[in-house]
């Protein structure tokens, strides 16, 4: 039975509300105490994390890995090594993989292939149609077997008797949705925000309510149903309060946004930056606001990466032909802890959103440090500043806004199961 101790870490677990420094003690892949260990207990393997935050395993609800399909991107050893070294220890991957995972085969390959390279967990995400084309139902039942966590449409399904069918399906099989909110004929071709700065960019917007129409659809069908839902990466502050309005009402709905809608905005674009090119588009100030707003608020209850790594061709084009999507899971911790102070939030409730709330969502035990759970940990230095660039950057994509960013907390160590799959000091 493999033991280890940490050793004076402030330890945060936004799930239990601890916030103390103390001892963590592991036995046989989990927690096995939290303070003085028990009088039997011997560590074979010590850390010590004085000055260190000692938090859950980050929990990432968006992580494109690329494989299968695309591995000129990014593979699976090179996604979750990258996860590792940024504190991730689970990762959802939605099903617009090639193949798409609608299929056993798939589900199980990309689970093979994780516990192979043993860096994070996966969880997949299932297609709620097959080859996600809105035409004709998944085999959902089957692929929860094959462990995919939830189902997910990714791509607009624009037959809403489909649809219907489809999130019933679902509720039969006790499965979460997973929506992107995204009409396919108001945003067809767009690349940015429709207002002023398109205008002056001369590039084909995206209206606000190319998201809201989907999500006003998409919540009379939940509200129908009764199925639990979750919506991925809003980008409007009107879509927020429409979501806010719904939990109100007790509907089983929840939602996330990604690091990047936090931090940037259309403004952004400038000179026509293809890093900034990414779907949903960047949004206004005053959707910016909103979306912090909303996850202060509760109504947003997590925060992911989003993460898409791409080769460097991919952003060489013209900002409307470039390809859409951010490496962000090297920035998943740093953006969040910075989000912290900007908005002079507590650590506690920082950290829940990227461990214990997206393991509520969905519905796994883990982003806990709570006795008797799996040791997923990460150990950080909140106060170790550095600089994102492609040197860096551990993803197999440097296609990122943030690069030449100064930041704040650089991961130290990361236990998956007990387990230390990463540490800073060998990858130096």
């Amino acid at each position: 039975m493999a033991t280890l101790s940490i050793l004076g870490g402030r330890v945060i677990d936004p799930a239990s509300n601890v916030d103390l420094v103390t001892d963590v003690h592991i036995a046989d892949e989990k927690i096995l105490a939290l303070g003085t260990a028990p009088p039997d207990f011997s560590a074979e393997q010590q850390i010590e994390a004085k000055n260190q935050i000692v938090c859950p395993g980050l929990i990432d609800l968006s992580v494109r890995l690329r494989e299968p399909g695309a591995e000129h991107k990014g593979t699976i050893i090179s996604e979750t090594r990258a996860a590792a070294a940024s504190g991730v220890t689970t990762i959802c991957c939605p099903p617009d993989t090639n193949p798409v995972i609608d299929t056993p085969a798939v589900a199980k390959l990309l689970q093979h292939r994780a516990t192979e390279a043993g860096m994070a967990k996966i969880l997949p995400l299932a297609a709620l149609t097959q080859g996600l084309k809105g035409e004709h139902l998944a085999e959902m039942g089957v692929l929860k077997e094959a462990g995919c966590i939830g189902v997910s449409n990714v791509l607009p399904i624009v037959n809403t008797q489909v649809l219907r069918h489809a999130l019933e399906y679902a509720a039969n099989c006790d499965l979460t949705v997973f929506l992107q909110a995204h009409d396919k004929w108001l945003g067809h071709n767009g690349c940015v925000h429709e207002g002023a700065v398109s205008t002056r960019l001369g590039l084909l917007g995206v209206p606000e309510t190319a998201e809201t129409i989907e999500v006003a659809r998409d919540l009379l069908l939940i509200e129908m149903i009764g199925i639990r839902a979750h919506f991925c990466r809003l980008s409007t502050a009107r879509a927020v309060d429409m979501v806010k309005e719904a939990q109100v009402k007790g509907l089983p709905v929840t939602a996330d946004v990604s690091t990047h809608h936090l931090f940037l905005t259309e403004l952004d674009i400038k000179n026509y930056d293809s890093q900034c090119h990414v779907n949903p588009p960047l949004r206004s100030q005053q959707d910016k606001k909103g979306l912090r707003e909303g996850l202060l608020q509760g109504s947003i209850n997590a925060i992911t990466s989003d993460h898409q790594p791409h080769e460097a061709d991919a952003k060489l084009s013209p900002f409307a032909m470039s390809a859409s999507g951010i490496s962000a899971i090297d920035s998943l911790l740093p953006l969040s802890l910075r989000l912290a102070e900007e908005t002079q939030i507590d650590l506690i409730t920082a950290l829940g959103y990227i461990t214990h709330q997206p393991a509520q969502i969905l519905g796994i035990e883990a982003g806990t440090l709570t006795v008797g759970h799996k040791a997923d940990i990460c150990i950080f230095d909140p106060n170790c500043q550095w600089t994102l660039t492609p040197d860096n950057m551990h993803s197999l994509g440097h296609n990122s806004p943030f690069l030449g960013w100064e930041f704040k907390g650089k991961v130290s160590y990361t236990l998956i199961n007990g387990r230390v799959v990463y540490n800073n000091l060998d990858s130096r």
